[in-house]
């Protein structure tokens, strides 16, 4: 069962986890007679840690049941239900009573349930997934294979509650400076007045807030890095309610040096020396089988000199982006796609050449366009506070892409202290933040422009020993060939180009996935295939390259 707090950046005493073993029935539709299997939440019905490790079809209706106690609370308190993630479609009911509903699949929603509750209670979630393209879908097939993977479906996520004064806050937004961090108190009353405090290396920081918004000076402010990731403690009382955060101090920018658009970290270049991690696990499918999961995921990157993770058409739990955080790795983030794929115009055309179409008649769907835009802007919302992540991939490989200078002009006010990759590999347009491409058939020759150049996608390497299908981009029958090939790769393709104009390198990635076979880590990662020191190695002398 997973255990840690859901809400890193916003925390509680009255947290109630409702994860565990929940009574579960499929249907056509209709609500079951009965619940036959037992299932446990928050793994989906897919996953062997399930104990279900059912495929759903399309059409079929998952109910999920439980009992609890109501938590304690007063009169001046209210009890809030709290969903990380269901995928796709989910109806709540508590005591026969309809909740809410919410369709998405990757991101939380929430409601209050205190007018409900009874001191004994039952609480069902029906959930739907048809895969419908309409909303997002990142990598999941009905039938997965390639680069596709298996569908995971119903709640994917922790389900929890808490107890809230009934004048309580909301949300807090954390913008960070080199010195100073600009809190924003959201409440669900008017505001009136917050007692903000920050441990610093100095001593506790006090700052009394009359309004919403403060920007609050650092005495002897110590900058987040990758190598250094210091997190400033922060707690913020408004009225009878007090909630826990952290913040990191960091920017991240845009700029000329020396002639070359670089990416800045804190004012200075920096190289991302980046994963692609599609955060897949065999045992828990879209989730780790552990608190510990991502920890270790992270870390094993880092001990090979990698300073970043691309996280790749995937939403990761609150948690994930904590361990980011606290371990000291640069996360860009992907929205996840929705709209649909098409092989020949997505894949083919561009990997014979074809890398310049344009997208204003393409995912021409006015609901598909609108739920996509939606969703983007509520990423950038749930993820807005974490140091750890410098930059938004929009649109990966013309997955569901459509009228990409349009959606960067809405999208980059939301959030211009990131950077924005529109569009990832190819089919790009006027508007992005940096020229990105991905390269895997053929020698990287970089062409720098006007725009720092990310090399967002390369590698793909394959070395394994185990039987089966093998999917890939290049294939070596022994280990020691396959760790040469790939010390080849970055010392004659990538070393090179970094004082050409090239500023990130995202290699394919972080481990095996099903059939997908060209992770550094096996995919239960038991097994690391390159060497540590040679990438530590290999590492440092890209980032010394670059001036880190």
């Amino acid at each position: 069962m997973l255990n840690a707090y859901p809400r890193p950046q916003l925390r509680r005493d009255s947290f109630i986890n409702l994860n565990g073993a929940w009574a579960f029935a499929v249907t056509n539709d209709e609500p079951p007679a009965s619940y036959p299997d037992t299932i446990e939440v928050p793994y989906p019905p897919e996953a062997p840690l399930s104990g279900v490790e059912r495929r759903i079809q399309p059409g079929e209706a998952m109910w999920y049941r439980r009992t609890f106690a109501a938590p304690v609370h007063t009169d001046g308190e209210r009890v809030l239900l709290h969903f990380c993630a269901v995928d796709q479609i989910a109806e709540i009911l508590l005591n026969g009573m309809l909740v809410g509903r919410h369709v998405g699949g990757y991101l939380p929603f929430s409601f209050d349930v205190t007018e409900l509750l009874r001191a004994n209670n039952e609480l069902i979630v029906n959930a739907v997934d048809t895969l419908d393209h309409t909303y997002p879908w990142g990598k999941q097939k009905q039938k997965p294979g390639g680069m596709w993977y298996t569908p995971f479906s119903g709640i994917v996520g922790t389900v929890w509650m808490e107890v809230v004064p009934t004048s309580h806050i909301t949300g807090l937004t954390l913008v960070p400076s080199l010195d100073a961090i600009t809190v924003t108190v959201g409440t669900n009353t008017p505001f009136a007045f917050a007692r903000i405090e920050i441990e610093t290396l100095n001593g506790p920081l006090t700052v009394e807030a009359t309004e919403p918004t403060v920007t609050i000076r650092i005495p002897h402010p110590v900058l987040w890095t990758p190598e250094t990731p210091h997190l400033y403690p922060l707690t913020v009382r408004c009225g009878n309610d007090t909630v826990r955060s952290y913040f990191g101090l960091r920017t991240f920018s845009t700029a000329c040096v020396n002639g070359i658009p670089r990416l800045l970290l804190n004012g200075k270049p920096v190289f991302l020396h980046g994963l692609l991690d599609q955060g897949y696990w065999p045992d828990g499918l879209c989730l780790p089988p552990d608190d510990g999961g991502y920890e270790r995921d992270i870390l094993a990157a880092k001990a090979q000199g990698f300073n970043t993770i691309r996280k790749h058409i995937r939403i990761e739990p609150l948690p994930f982006y904590e361990a980011c955080d606290r371990l000291g790795i640069l996360v860009i983030q992907d929205f996840v796609n929705n709209g649909s794929y098409r092989f020949l115009h997505d894949t083919l055309l561009p990997t014979i050449g074809l890398k310049r179409l344009p997208d204003k008649r393409t995912n021409r769907d006015p609901k598909a366009r609108a739920v996509f835009l939606e969703t983007a802007k509520a990423t950038i919302r749930h993820l807005y506070n974490a140091p750890c992540v410098v930059g938004w991939t929009v649109f990966n490989e013309g997955w569901g892409q459509f009228c990409a200078d349009d959606v960067y002009r809405k999208l980059k006010p939301l959030d211009p202290t990131r950077f924005f990759d529109t569009t990832s590999g190819w089919f790009r347009q006027k508007e992005s933040d940096v020229q990105s491409e991905h390269v895997y058939f053929k020698r990287f020759q970089p062409k720098p422009g006007k725009k720092p150049l990310l090399l967002s996608e390369f590698g793909g390497y394959v070395f394994t020993e185990n039987a089966g299908k093998k999917y890939g981009y290049r294939f070596f029958s022994s280990r020691d060939a396959y760790r040469a090939a790939v010390l080849k790769l970055y010392r004659e393709e990538i070393l090179p180009a970094i004082p050409k104009g090239l500023c990130g390198a995202i290699y394919t990635q972080l481990s095996d996935v099903e059939q997908e076979r060209n992770g550094i880590l096996t995919y239960d990662r038991t097994e690391t295939k390159t060497d540590a020191a040679e990438m530590k190695a290999l590492a440092d002398a890209l980032y010394r390259e670059i001036g880190n």
